[in-house]
């Protein structure tokens, strides 16, 4: 908790038994001043892995729900569901131990102070030599230059490392199962007109392998999930559009 907002972690994991109670331990690690917990609730999504993740982060102390449907969207909804209601701030972690934990207290400060959403950019911050690859690089810049171009709002990294007002992100009703989640959420706070800020975090190379930039077809399905969802949300912005001007 931080200043009265209570706050819950989602950590969506497939096969990290080798990091994921070392990502619940640092966030149970964060503290206030006065020496409280920062972190209220952790919830891990175990999307079918098929090692000890869901062991090892029970033992840890998290929550764990079990999500067997593939997809980084479809686990970050599952967590969701049996987050407790109290939740005033969502904090959105990767369970693979590539960012630093105490770079949440600028995300989670930043929400109360008044931002709905905020976003570690791993570009504005240090990265770790081969903590992100060049696909991942070049996906960025090209996410954010192709939002830059559709709706004149200049962002520079698509981390999954963010926080988010729970109020706010119940506005967005996210919907992808994928690898456009995170997009999704960033132009949906665009598009409603949510405060959003960035913050530089740190990137250090992950405990196993990436299911995204490991491997060519996760590569090239991330690729795919997150510039189709910025094309379907732009249509479907000019259809309203044109549908509203149509009606006038």
């Amino acid at each position: 908790m931080i200043d009265r907002f209570t706050i819950s972690a989602i950590i969506p994991a497939l096969n990290e038994e080798n990091a994921i109670a070392k990502v619940i331990h640092g966030l149970w690690a964060l503290k206030n001043e006065d020496g409280s917990a920062v972190i209220d609730n952790v919830v891990v999504c175990d999307n079918g892995s098929t090692d000890h993740t869901a062991k090892n982060a029970e033992q840890a102390g998290a929550i764990v729900v079990k999500e067997n449907q593939a997809g980084y969207g479809r686990a970050c909804l599952s967590a969701l569901t049996v987050m407790p209601r109290n939740t005033d701030i969502v904090l959105f972690v990767d369970g693979d131990d590539s960012c630093f934990i105490e770079q949440a207290i600028p995300l989670l400060k930043g929400i109360v102070a008044g931002y709905d959403i905020t976003i570690g950019s791993r570009t504005l911050g240090q990265i770790e030599r081969g903590a992100l690859t060049l696909p991942q690089r070049f996906g960025n810049w090209l996410a954010a230059k192709l939002i830059d171009q559709l709706w004149n709002e200049k962002i520079s990294d698509l981390g999954p490392f963010r926080a988010i007002r729970t109020e706010a992100l119940q506005t967005l009703c996210m919907q992808d199962e994928k690898f456009g989640w995170t997009v999704e959420m960033q132009i949906k706070a665009i598009q409603k007109g949510l405060l959003m800020n960035e913050y530089p975090v740190d990137s250090k190379v992950r405990i196993g392998q990436s299911k995204i930039s490991g491997t060519v077809l996760g590569t090239l399905g991330a690729a795919k999930g997150i510039l189709g969802m910025i094309f379907t949300l732009r249509l479907r912005q000019s259809f309203l559009y044109n549908s509203i001007i149509r009606q006038q």
